[in-house]
């Protein structure tokens, strides 16, 4: 389809909090964006970056409460962009990995839009570089796989956990915390050593991030017990054992040991 008007629309991923972490291309459009759709992640700093005169958009959804929904910010994106404006459209981490990016692109697509994805840096690499752990090792593996750990409301959460347990390397889940018995469970249930080691990164890259290690027996009661919400991810395998750190490794809580 012949693409309409002078606007465009900027796909971009804000990265794990840390504002110093945006790319210097992000950096670039936020100061000349006209329009910015952000979500609940965006750190409220990045967006002091935007020039004064910009629409910003609250569009952020969390554990099941969409402030709007899908279908209405694919809406704006296109209406925005055929005004002829310039639109940011921000998500937190990497907008390429479960960032329902895929919608929007169609959305903009089917209507003509011009388009242009950046990338950020997701939740899983920040986490494994403040807790020093590579996602990757050649001793120890091969593979890395990120999983979704969300599932839809009444709907049973559907994961080839016999080909994730075989794989003999790096899991990494998202959006787990309130499937983190199943998960557990039915990793364990199809083979996975219950002693596997796993990092449990809760907000990584923000100024209250915690970063916990466990086994995968143990990880329901250490979400439980320490009170871990979203956004968290689990980091799950033999490479987790690389941390320099035993079993508490740091938070920036009061009152707790600080990040080194």
């Amino acid at each position: 389809m012949e693409r309409e008007g002078k606007g465009k629309v900027y796909i971009a991923g804000a990265g794990p909090c840390d504002p110093e972490l945006i790319t210097l291309k992000l950096y670039r459009i936020l100061k000349a964006a006209d329009v910015i759709l952000y979500d609940h992640l965006v750190n409220p700093r990045i967006l002091d970056e935007a020039k004064s005169d910009a629409e910003k958009i609250y569009v952020g959804k969390m554990c099941g409460k969409h402030s709007v929904s899908q279908d209405e910010i694919n809406a704006l994106l296109v209406d925005k962009a055929k005004e002829g404006r310039l639109v940011l459209r921000l998500k937190g981490g990497d907008p390429l990995i479960f960032g329902r990016v895929g919608e929007e692109m169609r959305a903009l697509d089917d209507a003509g839009v011009d388009y242009e994805i950046i990338p950020g840096i997701t939740a899983s690499s920040a986490a494994a570089s403040a807790a020093k752990v590579p996602l990757t090792h050649r001793d120890f593996a091969s593979t890395v796989t990120f999983v979704t750990g969300h599932r839809k409301k009444g709907m049973p959460l559907d994961l080839p956990f016999s080909h994730l347990a075989a794989l003999n390397g790096t899991l990494v889940f998202y959006m787990a915390v309130s499937t983190v018995s199943e998960v557990a469970e039915s990793l364990i249930r199809e083979g996975m050593n219950e002693n596997t080691p796993v990092l449990v990164a809760y907000r990584a890259g923000c100024e209250d991030e915690r970063y916990l290690k466990t086994t995968l027996r143990l990880l329901p009661e250490v979400v439980r017990r320490e009170k871990i919400a979203s956004p968290a991810v689990f980091i799950v395998g033999q490479v987790v054992e690389m941390s320099p750190s035993s079993s508490f490794l740091f938070s920036s809580n009061p009152g707790l040991p600080r990040r080194p």
